[in-house]
């Protein structure tokens, strides 16, 4: 065969080989407004995009400044992997990250949709990672939006700063910005995402009206300051909070006080200035500030004043949401001090040392008359103390002040008892939820699911996937969920392997707990 001949067909044959290739996995491409991406068809069909960056890198000059936009890129980008994780201590043995590193260049975004032509309007989800504004990453697999996916819904995960590169402030920070704000960047950071979400997500099949938002602990928190900021409003339609909201004991610190933490940092490690502060080595920030507590802040900015006043006032975003938290949220051996039987008495004398001179009153709405009631009432109340209470204020308030559908749930669901575990779990411990509600057990190894776990994934994906699509979790073959303003009892929906609507018995317990927060 003439070489030249042979050459062509050889060509052709790898061209052929290709497009047949592609035909069964093909290779996705998007453009969005800063330049086109190049994604990944999993074996699902679904497409996934990941480490797709949203704003500048927080790095040099812009550390300690609001999110600046994406730069625009030629050509084509590829997107097939997670970009680094925000720099943070590893601090849970749980948050398995599958993050390219970490690093301060860090605010990227990840993609995972069902659709074929981007004109599909689909609905749309926005999650943002727990992790107490210190740790995690949107790469972890419970957060994965495969699943998500596959239900017909455009499914994001979003990484923001943590810990003193996210939430430090200071007063030079403050005189130098022209928002006369500091603090709070990770906040904004989310923010800057859903301006992305707004502008880009059409391309890839979204409905940018028909935006969920949605997070657990810090993210949750997350979600309530979203909610609360006077920057977000038109960003998204419906919020998800599970465990957390910046209101009632979790209510940000005033920034004059943030300020002044900030101040003693820097003494602490001895930076004269904020351009000394701006030279340090991101390593060694991160090593000097791992035991800091950096939170967030009413920065006067994006949050004008405290999220309980905003809420209580009105003035929030009036959008339909679902939330709720789990039953162990704390342990009531937290309540009872460590290594102490837990005995009636031993549970009163508890009481009285964290409520002086209230003990008997708290004792009505956390009975402790056995060991059974002792452990329930005692996780019950250690939940209240973390993170309970909040998630109840921010349901609360935004029952009372606008007219959007509130859906509260209590998750109760234990996870199997471990080899090492000397007992077994005594309800749904904190962020426990998580893989159920987002469908995605299987990639938690750790546990032996059971078919009762499988089921209560089933039901509370099932919700979370109507939520986010009609603003209402019910739908035929489901237990039905009462909103908030239902008329008649009202209830609450226990999410577990039997879920099923229960009447709120927590009326006289939370008003005696918002009195005790004041």
């Amino acid at each position: 065969m003439d070489k030249k001949i042979y050459l062509l067909a050889a060509a052709l044959a790898a061209v052929l080989s290709s497009n047949a290739q592609n035909m069964t996995n093909p290779v996705p491409q998007i453009k969005t407004a800063n330049g086109t991406v190049q994604g990944v068809t999993e074996a699902s069909g679904i497409q996934s995009f990941k480490g797709i960056p949203f704003a500048k890198p927080p790095v040099g000059d812009l550390r300690w400044k609001a999110p600046q936009p994406a730069d625009n890129w030629t050509g084509v980008r590829k997107t097939d992997h997670f970009g680094p994780q925000a720099m943070q201590q590893h601090l849970y043995s749980d948050m398995i990250f599958r993050s390219d590193g970490k690093s301060e260049d860090c605010l990227y975004l990840n993609v995972w949709t069902p659709a074929k032509t981007g004109k599909e309007k689909l609905p749309v989800l926005v999650y943002f990672y727990g992790g107490g504004f210190r740790t995690g990453d949107g790469s972890e697999g419970r957060y994965d939006g495969e699943s998500m996916a596959k239900k017909g819904i455009v499914a994001l995960t979003v990484n923001y700063r943590l810990g003193v590169f996210g939430f430090m402030a200071h007063p030079e920070l403050t005189k130098e910005s022209p928002n006369h704000a500091s603090g709070n960047y990770g906040l904004m950071d989310q923010h800057a995402a859903l301006q992305w979400v707004k502008k880009n997500i059409a391309a890839f099949g979204g409905d940018p009206e028909k935006v969920t938002i949605a997070g657990e602990s810090a993210g949750s928190m997350s979600v309530s300051a979203q909610m609360a900021s006077p920057l977000s409003k038109g960003l998204f339609r419906g919020a998800i909070a599970e465990s957390g909201a910046l209101l009632g004991n979790l209510s940000p610190t005033p920034l004059a006080v943030a300020e002044q933490a900030g101040v003693a940092f820097a003494a602490k490690i001895k930076a004269a200035s904020l351009a000394d502060l701006r030279k340090i080595s991101a390593d060694s920030l991160l090593k000097w500030g791992a035991n800091g507590r950096f939170g967030c802040t009413v920065d006067g900015y994006f949050l004008p004043q405290q999220p309980q006043e905003i809420f209580a006032a009105g003035k929030q975003m009036h959008v339909a949401l679902l939330a709720g938290w789990n039953s162990a949220e704390g342990d009531y051996k937290g309540i009872l001090g460590k290594n102490v039987a837990a005995t009636p008495e031993n549970y009163k004398a508890a009481l009285e040392r964290l409520y002086p001179g209230k003990g008997a009153e708290v004792l009505q709405q956390y009975p402790a008359a056995t060991k059974e009631e002792i452990i329930a009432s005692g996780n019950a109340l250690a939940s209240d103390r973390f993170i309970a209470f909040s998630t109840w204020k921010l349901i609360d308030l935004q029952t009372r002040t606008q007219t959007a559908p509130v859906y509260r749930y209590i998750y109760t669901r234990p996870r199997p008892k471990l080899a090492t575990e000397a007992e077994a779990p005594t309800g749904a411990v904190h962020s426990a939820e998580i893989e159920y509600a987002m469908g995605n057990l299987h990639y938690n190894k750790t546990y032996a699911w059971t078919p009762e776990d499988h089921k209560t994934a089933d039901v509370m994906h099932a919700y979370f996937v109507n939520f986010i699509k009609t603003l209402n979790p019910n739908a035929a073959g489901l237990p039905e969920w009462d909103s908030m303003q239902s008329k008649g009892t009202k209830k609450v929906m226990v999410l577990d392997a039997d879920s099923k609507g229960m009447p709120d018995n927590t009326v006289a317990r939370y008003a005696l707990m918002d009195g005790l927060i004041k």
